[in-house]
């Protein structure tokens, strides 16, 4: 039976047309694999699967996932990013079932991402992860509270320009979580490798997206927040001037301050389709 592989032509110009070729036929792809983006069982002959290649500095990994997760693309992360990502991956088999669907409950901060181009060298970027119940359903939302104001590119002084900017971009502010934001089409989530990589932005002239908060290592979440994810192919993303939100340890907590911010006038959100869709 035919294989139902997809690689696309960035993928098959990083490993060459002899090899992808051999993709196709199915000589050395498997029939059946966990995708690398739900961490769910899929099968290249039965699902339409995408092939994603992890390209580090020193090395590269072929994986395979769900279309409907991930289409097929170029990932490129760092040597140490693309190490721990396999190491991982060699955990969870050695390991299977070691997550808990019941560690939902508790919110997983982030590693402090390197600054973007609109943060100060003194800021970084806090990235907090956790499922906000709106509207009686539980959707994946990523928090995200700089360490210190934002200053507009170009200017100095002591304010903050953080809200400001993302609105140009996009993000709508938010007085209260009664509904989940509207679709900010260009801007994407990362999520490989049953982790999350990156948030990324539309790339210049139109060009390939480029990361606008990436985690230094990928960051774990939990096994509820990314079935989620793939159940709504998207993630709710809020945003808060430092000092708002905080390092909250419970999801009833980052609720609280979320709800708080929002009656302050001090969020903006926006959904972000998961990367590639």
């Amino acid at each position: 039976m035919p294989r139902m592989l997809d690689v696309g032509d960035d993928v098959r110009a990083e490993i060459g047309d002899e090899e992808a070729d051999r993709l196709l036929a199915g000589d050395s792809a498997p029939g059946s694999y966990d995708c690398t983006s739900c961490r769910t069982p899929g099968d290249c002959e039965q699902e339409r699967t995408s092939t994603v290649l992890f390209i580090g500095d020193e090395t590269a990994v072929l994986a395979f996932a769900h279309a409907g997760c991930l289409p097929s693309q170029v990932v490129k992360v760092t040597e140490e990013q693309l190490q721990g990502a396999v190491r991982s991956i060699s955990a969870d088999q050695a390991a299977p079932g070691t997550e808990s669907a019941a560690s939902a409950a508790s919110a997983a901060p982030a590693a402090p991402a390197a600054p973007q181009k609109a943060v100060p060298e003194q800021a970084v970027l806090g990235v907090t992860s956790g499922l906000i119940l709106i509207s009686g359903e539980l959707h994946p939302a990523l928090v995200v509270e700089p360490t210190a104001p934002i200053a507009r590119p170009g200017t100095t002084g002591a304010g903050d320009d953080f809200l400001p900017l993302l609105i140009e971009q996009g993000f709508m502010p938010v007085t209260e979580l009664s509904a989940a934001p509207s679709v900010l089409h260009g801007w994407s989530v990362l999520l490989a490798m049953g982790q999350l990589h990156a948030v990324l932005q539309p790339g210049t002239d139109g060009g390939r997206p480029v990361a606008w908060w990436q985690a230094h290592q990928p960051l774990q979440v939990t096994e509820g927040w990314r079935t989620a994810a793939n159940k709504h192919q998207q993630v709710l993303m809020f945003a808060a001037p430092v000092g708002s939100i905080g390092r909250q340890p419970r999801e009833d907590l980052l609720r609280d301050a979320l709800d708080k911010a929002a009656a302050n006038g001090q969020l903006v959100a926006a959904a972000l389709p998961l990367a590639g869709t």
